[in-house]
């Protein structure tokens, strides 16, 4: 059953979040849904500076990285309606989550903390903020300090071991409801 763009808004849809809880993955299905197009903010950083995520980090640093973040989510949310998969820290820089919330809807997709720790542990080598010697202790940090910045997103939705589908289906279900209201 496709859904009617119009419906939710005609306008862009973010996925924030911690690392890990799916934003890429739902995102792509969201975006197949709604017939629009997708774009990962990491994908995209990595495509623009030619290289990866956490080599940028390496080389640059993190607040480098959030600006050029910022840049490239400023020019993602600028064009066509589209479904954005940021990266886990995306939200927090303030200039960056204004960009976001004026520019989109934004969802937080927020899964149990055992939930994000078994997927991230997945790609730790490619998750620069977690090249520590206790990973799961700086998720538990960074889980603290973003979680109130991710409550001032417009919908918060449950994410988890549930299917895919049925994540996107809550997604859409919480974005219908968000403009009905």
């Amino acid at each position: 059953m496709a859904t009617d763009l119009h419906r939710l808004g005609g306008q862009s849809i973010s996925l924030v979040g911690l690392m890990g809880v799916g934003k890429t993955t739902i995102g792509r299905r969201l975006a197949k849904r709604l017939d629009m197009p997708f774009y990962d903010s990491d994908d995209e950083i990595e495509r623009a500076s030619g290289r990866t995520v956490k080599g940028y980090f390496k080389d640059y640093g993190e607040a480098a990285f959030r600006e050029g973040e910022r840049r490239v989510i400023t020019r993602l949310l600028s064009e066509e309606p589209v479904v954005l998969g940021t990266g886990g820290g995306a939200f927090i820089p303030d200039e960056t989550r204004a960009v976001l919330t004026a520019k989109s809807l934004t969802v937080w997709l927020k899964a149990d903390f055992a939930v994000n720790m078994e997927r991230v542990n997945r790609k730790v080598n490619k998750r620069p903020l977690l090249d520590v010697d206790d990973p799961e202790a700086t998720m538990k940090t960074l889980a603290e300090a973003r979680y109130p910045l991710y409550a001032k997103a417009d919908i918060c939705v449950k994410a988890g071991t549930c299917p895919h589908g049925t994540t996107v289906e809550r997604v859409i279900k919480a974005i219908e409801k968000h403009y009905d209201a």
